[in-house]
C-alpha cells in the first residue's frame, strides 16, 4: 500500500537494510564485489601521519589516569600497610565487612549489569565514528572487521573500573582480614574483569534486538528494586542482622553472586564451592564474549545511525555543559519515563488546576514516581547509622540520608522543570510566574511528607524511637532546594570560562559553576545536617521539635529564594516584564 493511501505502516513492518552476516558482506553484494582489504589498507595509509599524534594522546591519558591512581590510591594503600605492619589493627571492622559481602557485591555486580544494559539501549558497545557508518560501510566491505575492533576497544574500557574495584578490594581485604594480597588480588581480578564483561556483551544484545531492549525496559524497574534490596540486606547485615539461608541463596543466584562467593574465597569466611563458582563465572564470560563477538558484525546499520544520532546529541548537550538537556536526551534515547494515557476529573475550582496539572504529570509518568520511592529506602537507611555514629560519621551519614531525600523529592518537581525550560509555557496561567513556581511546590511537598510518613511509620515499627518522625519535616526545606534548582535558568557557562585570577584557575572555576548547578541542596543539606544529626542521636521532644522548627524556616528561606529566581527567569525572556 502506498504512502499516499493515509495508511501507518507500523515501525516493525518497515525492513530495515539488509543485515550482514558476520564476516561477509549484505545478500545482495557478491564476492567479487568485496573490497574490503582494499578500503582498510587505504584508509591505514592516510591515518598513518595521525596514528602518532593519537598514540601519544593515549598515552597522555593513560599516564594521567595512572598517576591519579596512585597518588590518590597506591600511596595511602601503602600508608596503612606500613602502619600495619608497624602494628596497627585495621580487623576490628573485618567481621562486619565480611557479613556485607554477599549482599553488597551481589548488589553491585547487578548495578553493573543493570547500566550497561541501560547503555545498550541508547548507544552501545559498537559505536564506530559517523564517518565510518555513513560511508564505509554502504560500501562492499565486510562489517566484522570494521565494528569487532569497536566491540573490543568497549569491552577494554570496561575492564579498566573493574581492575581498580579489584584493586582496592585486595587493600581492603588485606588489611581488615590479614588475606593474602596474592590470593586476594586473584580472586578479586576474577570478578572485577567478568562482570563488566558480561555487561558489555548484554548491551550488545539490547543493541542488536528490539526485542531484547523491550524486556530490558520492562525488567529495570524490578532489577533497580532488587539493587536496593541487596543493598539494604548488605547493610543489615554489616549491622550484625545477617540472615544465612538468603545469604547463600543470593551468593548462588547468578554471576552477581559468584563474584561475591570468589570475593570470599581467600578469607575466612570462604563459601564451600568456590573453584565451582569461578569456574562458571569465568566460564559463562568466555562464551559470552566469543558469542557477542561474533554478533558484533551483524548491528544493521539502521540501528547504527540511530544510535550514533543519539551519541552526537547527547555529547553536544554535554559539551555545552546542558546537563539537563543530556540527560533529557538519554531518556528519549533508551525509551524511559514511558508515559501513561490516564485522565483525572478536571476541577471545578481555578485554583486546583495548577495542581491537578502537576498530579495527573506524575501519574501519568510512574517511573518518576517509582525513583521517588525508591530513592526514599536509601535515605532512611542512611539515617539509621546516624543515631548511633560518634559525631563526624553520624553528621556525614545525615548528610547522606537528606541528599538522597533531595534526590527522591526531586523527581516530583519535573513539571516545576518544564515551566521553566521555557517560561511562555507558563502565560496561559493568571498568576505571575514567580506565584506559579511557588504553587508547584505543593502537590512534591504534600506527596514528600506522605512517603516520609509511610516511611517513619515502618521504621517505627522495627523500633526506630520517636526520632524516624524527623523524615517528614525534611521535605519542605528538601522541595525548596529542588526548586532553587528547577529555576536556575540557562546553563551559566561563563562561570566555567573566568579569568584564573577571579577563582583561582580551572578547580576555581568548576567548583563556582558546580555552587551554582546544585545551589539548593549545596545550602539546604548543611543547614539541616546539624540540627538533624543532633536530634537523630538525641532523641528528644526538644531536640526534635527544634530541629522541625529550624527545617521550616530553612524552607522559607529557600522558597523566597526560588521566587526571586523566577523573577529573574521571567524579566529574562521578556525584558521589562517581572513576573
Amino acid at each position: 500500500m502506498s504512502a499516499t493511501d493515509g495508511t501507518a505502516v507500523a515501525a516493525e513492518d518497515v525492513p530495515e537494510e539488509p543485515a550482514a552476516t558476520a564476516d561477509g558482506p549484505p545478500a545482495e553484494w557478491g564476492d567479487e564485489d568485496d573490497w574490503t582489504d582494499e578500503a582498510l589498507a587505504l584508509l591505514r595509509s592516510l591515518r598513518t601521519r595521525y596514528r602518532l599524534d593519537r598514540a601519544r594522546q593515549a598515552a597522555y591519558a593513560l599516564y594521567c589516569t595512572v598517576l591519579l591512581l596512585v597518588v590518590w590510591g597506591g600511596v595511602p594503600s601503602l600508608g596503612l600497610f606500613l602502619q600495619a605492619a608497624m602494628g596497627a589493627d585495621y580487623t576490628g571492622r573485618g567481621p562486619a565487612l565480611l557479613a556485607a559481602v554477599p549482599g553488597g557485591v551481589a548488589a553491585v555486580g547487578l548495578a553493573v549489569l543493570l547500566l550497561a544494559v541501560r547503555d545498550g539501549l541508547w548507544r552501545g558497545p559498537v559505536m564506530p565514528p559517523r564517518a565510518t557508518i555513513d560511508w564505509l560501510l554502504v560500501h562492499p566491505v565486510r562489517p566484522g572487521p570494521v565494528l569487532r575492533p569497536w566491540f573490543r576497544l568497549s569491552c577494554g574500557l570496561a575492564v579498566f573500573p573493574g581492575l581498580v574495584a579489584a584493586a582496592g578490594g585486595t587493600v581492603v581485604l588485606g588489611l581488615t582480614v590479614r588475606a593474602g594480597l596474592p590470593a586476594a588480588l586473584g580472586w578479586c581480578l576474577l570478578g572485577g574483569t567478568c562482570l563488566p564483561l558480561l555487561g558489555v556483551c548484554a548491551a550488545l544484545s539490547v543493541q542488536r534486538s528490539e526485542r531484547a531492549a523491550r524486556l530490558a525496559r520492562r525488567l529495570t524497574p524490578y532489577a533497580t528494586v532488587l539493587v536496593l534490596a541487596l543493598a539494604a540486606q548488605s547493610a543489615l547485615a554489616a549491622t550484625g542482622h545477617s540472615v544465612h539461608w538468603l545469604d547463600e541463596m543470593v551468593l548462588w543466584s547468578g554471576p552477581w553472586g559468584w563474584a561475591g562467593i570468589a570475593a570470599l574465597a581467600p578469607t575466612p569466611a570462604a563459601v564451600p564451592g568456590s573453584w565451582a563458582a569461578g569456574a562458571l563465572l569465568a566460564a559463562s564470560t568466555a562464551v559470552c564474549l566469543v558469542h557477542a563477538d561474533r554478533a558484533a558484525a551483524t548491528v544493521s546499520l539502521t540501528r547504527l545511525r540511530e544510535r550514533a544520532r543519539n551519541a552526537a546529541s547527547v555529547l553536544a548537550a554535554l559539551r555545552t555543559v546542558e546537563l539537563r538537556a543530556a540527560r533529557l536526551a538519554v531518556n528519549a534515547a533508551s525509551g524511559g519515563d514511558r508515559r501513561l494515557r490516564l485522565r483525572l476529573p478536571a476541577p471545578r475550582r481555578a485554583w486546583l488546576v495548577v495542581h491537578w496539572r502537576d498530579v495527573l504529570g506524575l501519574v501519568r509518568s510512574p517511573a518518576r514516581l517509582g525513583r521517588a520511592v525508591l530513592l526514599t529506602v536509601p535515605a532512611l537507611l542512611c539515617a539509621v547509622p546516624a543515631r548511633t555514629a560518634p559525631g563526624s560519621v553520624s553528621l556525614a551519614a545525615t548528610g547522606l540520608a537528606l541528599t538522597f531525600g533531595h534526590l527522591a523529592v526531586a523527581q516530583l518537581l519535573e513539571p516545576a522543570r518544564i515551566d521553566t525550560d521555557d517560561v511562555r509555557r507558563a502565560f496561559w496561567t493568571p498568576y505571575p510566574f514567580a506565584g506559579l513556581m511557588l504553587r508547584h511546590a505543593v502537590v512534591p511537598t504534600v506527596l514528600g511528607v506522605l512517603l516520609g510518613a509511610a516511611g517513619s511509620t515502618v521504621a517505627v515499627l522495627c523500633g526506630a524511637g520517636p526520632a524516624a518522625w524527623l523524615a517528614p519535616a525534611a521535605v519542605p526545606a528538601l522541595v525548596g532546594a529542588g526548586l532553587v534548582n528547577a529555576c536556575r535558568g540557562a546553563a551559566r557557562r561563563d562561570l566555567l570560562y573566568r579569568p584564573a585570577r577571579a577563582t583561582g584557575g580551572g578547580g576555581g572555576n568548576l567548583a563556582a559553576f558546580a555552587a551554582w548547578y546544585a545551589a539548593g541542596p549545596a545550602v539546604a543539606v548543611p543547614l539541616l545536617a546539624l540540627p538533624f544529626s543532633a536530634a537523630l542521636r538525641s532523641g528528644t521532644a526538644d531536640s526534635l521539635g527544634g530541629a522541625a522548627a529550624f527545617g521550616a524556616a530553612v524552607a522559607v528561606g529557600l522558597l523566597s529564594w526560588a521566587r526571586v529566581r523566577a523573577g529573574k527567569l521571567v524579566a529574562q525572556a521578556r525584558p521589562g516584564r517581572v513576573g
